[in-house]
């Protein structure tokens, strides 16, 4: 039988910010241009493919909290450096699925209406990774955290994820950290791959993250990525908790 999934179960990750509860609804299309190349003689039309594309629209209730949605959404729409946002479907358990990469906010639109909620609509093109070339940089790919808060104390290796076979061709991480309490020292955090589930290597390390601190990161790499994947973290920090999401796709 099939394993749905429901939409209330859906989370939103901008940068070092959570958002899932200010959305109620997000859309994702990736697209492929075809280009016609049929000719005399030919019985039936034929194609190629040509520029792939993906957006995002992602929709909800307006709020003036600080640093919620309108103020990450406002700063966020031509920002300098390119937004990372990553869509979970099944938030709150590692190895579901999600679309995660780097994408342009390209609007921003709120609505008022008199007899209901004021909301939100925010829209984003992918960007194309300059570090690796990649046709475009918004990705299926599958989340190795859980999203939960975890104290110094407990950091460690997570629940390995089996993608049943190697792939060859390189893939993306995305790292959120949305919640940091960690004092003392710095917290490293890495993903690692593995042939057998049993020894693993270091596949990506992301830039140490600074105490008290949040950020995002995208990483990528080329090559081999084994069948198994996890995120682990470890910190020279002395108390206090981090929540830190990590997306990987592979290309």
């Amino acid at each position: 039988m099939p394993t749905f999934t429901h939409g209330k179960n859906t989370g939103v990750l901008l940068n070092a910010t959570d958002l899932s509860t200010y959305f109620n609804s997000a859309d994702i299309s990736q697209t492929v241009d075809t280009a016609e190349t049929t000719a005399f003689t030919q019985g039936s039309k034929s194609y190629i493919t040509g520029l792939h594309d993906a957006t995002l629209s992602v929709s909800g209730m307006f709020s003036q909290d600080a640093g919620g949605e309108d103020a990450i959404l406002s700063a966020a729409l031509g920002a300098a450096t390119t937004p990372l946002v990553t869509v979970i479907f099944g938030v709150g358990a590692i190895g579901k699925r999600c679309v995660t990469g780097r994408a342009h906010e390209v609007n921003y639109s709120i609505s008022s209406p008199v007899a209901d909620v004021t909301s939100v609509t925010a829209d984003f093109n992918a960007s194309t990774d300059a570090v690796t070339n990649q046709t475009y940089s918004l990705r299926g790919g599958v989340m190795l955290t859980a999203g939960a808060s975890i104290a110094f104390g407990s950091l460690g290796n997570l629940t390995s994820v089996d993608n049943t076979t190697s792939s060859t061709n390189g893939g993306m991480a995305v790292l959120h950290v949305t919640a940091n309490s960690i004092s003392g020292g710095n917290t490293t955090i890495k993903v690692q791959h593995s042939a057998d589930n049993s020894t693993w290597v270091d596949l990506i390390t992301f830039t140490a993250v600074s105490a008290t601190t949040t950020t995002q990161q995208l990483s990528t790499v080329t090559g081999t990525i084994n069948r198994y994947v996890r995120a682990t973290a470890s910190t020279a920090g002395s108390s206090g908790s981090i929540t830190y999401n990590i997306a990987l796709a592979r290309y």
